[in-house]
């Protein structure tokens, strides 16, 4: 396998570092099988790029992911299963048109300090979607309307490995109360014990980031130090 590795810049998330990035860079025709490798070894995906943090003296991005079976939602997450039970899920295979005017919405309200800011119909693109990855569009709807969206890469790998992977989530700012970005994952989890696959990955913890912390509320889960995966059944002090 062919990596390389990019020019450092300024850390989107510890804005004190500076980030690098080691890129898958072989010409591949089952680019998907390969993806279900790497992504055991910290990978993770950003339109057709296939990456691992990569940085010289800093170490505080970890990969994360939820063995399905071993998770229990904590007294918070039920509450927060319970209060939702208005709203009903939808899978499809295909975007429509009506998730990039949501992403619009969320971006431009939510996160106006971050590297997607402003959004463009380009970006998101480029952002969620390639050629070689089949994705499943995890919808959540309040009656016939809309309010999140779910993008969730199916990770074909021969078992135990089998997973979904959190891509990213966006939601109706006007539904902040309904924590919909724990309830997304909370579905994602569901979704990921149906099809009897193994692991629901959830991108990197950051240590040090206040944004990313939520990824350590999903209680058994799994992180990648040291080139191995470690299973943490409380939050790591």
């Amino acid at each position: 396998m062919k990596f390389g590795i990019t020019q450092s810049f300024s850390c989107s998330y510890l804005p004190d570092e500076q980030e690098q990035l080691l890129v898958y860079a072989d010409v591949d025709e089952f680019l998907s099988w390969r993806y279900a490798q790497l992504i055991q070894a910290g990978f993770r995906r950003s339109g057709e790029q296939i990456y691992r943090p990569h940085c010289a003296s800093c170490t505080a991005c970890q990969s994360v992911r939820i063995p399905v079976n071993q998770f229990t939602p904590s007294r918070s997450q039920k509450r927060i299963l319970n209060a939702n039970k208005r709203f009903h899920i939808a899978f499809s295979q295909t975007p429509h048109d009506s998730y990039y005017p949501l992403y619009e919405r969320y971006i431009s309200q939510r996160h106006t300090d971050g590297s997607m800011y402003p959004p463009s119909r380009e970006q998101f693109d480029n952002f969620l979607f390639c050629d070689w990855m089949p994705t499943l569009f995890v919808e959540a709807y309040d009656g016939d309307k809309l309010v999140a969206v779910a993008v969730t890469d199916v990770v074909d790998a021969i078992e135990p490995f089998s997973a979904l992977s959190a891509l990213y989530t966006f939601f109706d700012p006007d539904y902040t109360k309904s924590s919909l970005g724990t309830w997304m994952i909370l579905m994602q989890i569901e979704k990921a014990k149906s099809l009897a696959y193994q692991y629901l990955y959830l991108g990197y913890f950051v240590k040090g980031c206040q944004k990313m912390s939520y990824k350590h509320n999903f209680l058994p889960f799994e992180q990648f130090e040291g080139n191995e995966w470690h299973l943490f059944s409380k939050k790591p002090t």
